[in-house]
């Protein structure tokens, strides 16, 4: 219940549009640790082989487990995205792949349009120093 109220919230905010990326990743960051999915982002875990031991049913278990989680962190990263940007992500294979192409798509941009901002600032607290 209480993460349907998060995405919820999350879909009247501010959506990654590519030009906001630094602050989306921000709050993304807060929000993934906050729903105990932040090692999603940062790790990953393959199937493990075909075996018929107990060790194998349980390093399955933990798997599908690990395998649910991401699912629900890749539909949080997805709903944080803009409708226009859903279609470049969605064939990510895990949330972690999800994560950090965008990254690699639109940090540069990012960072640009931070600097651009910073730069007005100074300027704007220079001269009111100067009044």
């Amino acid at each position: 219940m209480a993460t349907k109220n998060i995405i919820a919230n999350l879909n009247k905010g501010e959506k990654l549009t590519g030009t906001n990326y630094n602050i989306w990743h921000k709050k993304m960051t807060f929000l993934l640790n906050e729903q105990e999915l932040y090692e999603h982002l940062t790790t990953t875990m393959t199937r493990p082989s075909e075996g018929n031991t107990a060790q194998h049913h349980r390093d399955l278990e933990v798997f599908e487990a690990w395998s649910k989680k991401d699912r629900c962190a890749c539909f949080t990263l997805l709903s944080c995205m803009h409708d226009d940007l859903i279609g470049a992500y969605e064939h990510c294979a895990t949330a972690k792949a999800m994560w950090d192409q965008p990254r690699f798509d639109f940090r540069e941009t990012s960072i640009t349009g931070s600097e651009a901002g910073f730069s007005s600032l100074k300027c704007t607290r220079k001269s009111l120093r100067t009044r």
